[in-house]
This record gives C-alpha cells, sequence and structure tokens, in this order.
C-alpha cells in the first residue's frame, strides 16, 4: 500500500527504529522496535528483549502490545496501528491478529532479517508445509476425548468472554 492512500506516519516508523537502534548497543536483543499508536497518539512503545529478559516471546511488537494493553486496561487494541522496524515473524503476527490490530505498517523484508541471521522465513516454511517437519517440532495430539472437559465447559457458560 502506498503512502498516499494510507494513514502512514514517518514520524512513528522513526520511533520504532530508535527502539530498534538502542537494542544495537544495549544488547536487550534483536534489531526490532515497534509502536503502538492511536487517533495520532503513540500509546506504547517497545523493543526486544529476548536476552535481557530470558524470554523467547519477548519481541518488540509483543513488548509494545503487551504495555499498550496494560495502558489501555484492555486485551483489544482494536482502533490502533503498529508500527514495526521489520516484517513481524508468525509469533508477533498472531499476537498482532489477537490484538485485533487491522493495521501494521512495516520497514524491512523477512529476507532482510534471515540475511543477519534471523530464522523468521524458517518458521513460516514450517506452519506452509503443514507443521509436519520433525527436524523442527515434533507436534503429536493425545487424549483429545480428556481434553475436551475444558472446551465443553467454556462453551456451556453464561460468562465466557470470546477474544
Amino acid at each position: 500500500m502506498s503512502q498516499e492512500t494510507s494513514n502512514y506516519q514517518s514520524k512513528f516508523m522513526q520511533i520504532a527504529i530508535q527502539e530498534a537502534t538502542s537494542n544495537v548497543t544495549t544488547g536487550a536483543g534483536g534489531p526490532f522496535g515497534s509502536v503502538v499508536v492511536k487517533d495520532g497518539v503513540v500509546i506504547a512503545q517497545g523493543h526486544n528483549q529476548v536476552l535481557e529478559n530470558n524470554d523467547p516471546t519477548a519481541h518488540g511488537e509483543v513488548m509494545a502490545i503487551r504495555a499498550a494493553c496494560a495502558k489501555l486496561g484492555t486485551h483489544d487494541l482494536s482502533g490502533c496501528q503498529l508500527y514495526t522496524n521489520a516484517y513481524p515473524c508468525p509469533m508477533c503476527l498472531s499476537a498482532i491478529i489477537w490484538a485485533n490490530i487491522k493495521t501494521t505498517y512495516y520497514g524491512n523484508n523477512a529476507q532482510d532479517a534471515a540475511a543477519i541471521g534471523f530464522r523468521d522465513d524458517y518458521i513460516y516454511d514450517y506452519i506452509k508445509d503443514g507443521c509436519t517437519d520433525i527436524a523442527v517440532l515434533k507436534l503429536e495430539q493425545h487424549e483429545r476425548a480428556a481434553t475436551m472437559a475444558p472446551f465443553s465447559a467454556f462453551a456451556a457458560s453464561s460468562t465466557k468472554q470470546l477474544y
């Protein structure tokens, strides 16, 4: 999508780039930064903190989403946009979708991340191939009937909240 036909604002990408650049010197994690924006206002920003937190899920997008949810007091970031310096990995892409963010602006692509050693394409390929490559992950189903009990209880609950 061209910048002329979207609501893209470079000033927010510049903040994401600053978040990413700071990691090059701090060593908190990879060179990834993100910003959550709503109504033209920065709600939260974050950078990759995988190494700093010993947490493989502490990617820049996830950290920004967590901070935005905490600040707004909701799990639903409808109406927000996300700016990130890199194309989201599969985990981050899922988090963005789960948060109901409908527009994400990114800078570099998955091939750019691969060129500096990140394996996003490796995970995308595993998913695209049906999650069957046991050299990547052995994924086995067991005890479906037993594990359906919580699902049945949830389905029958009058107080359930979908997200």
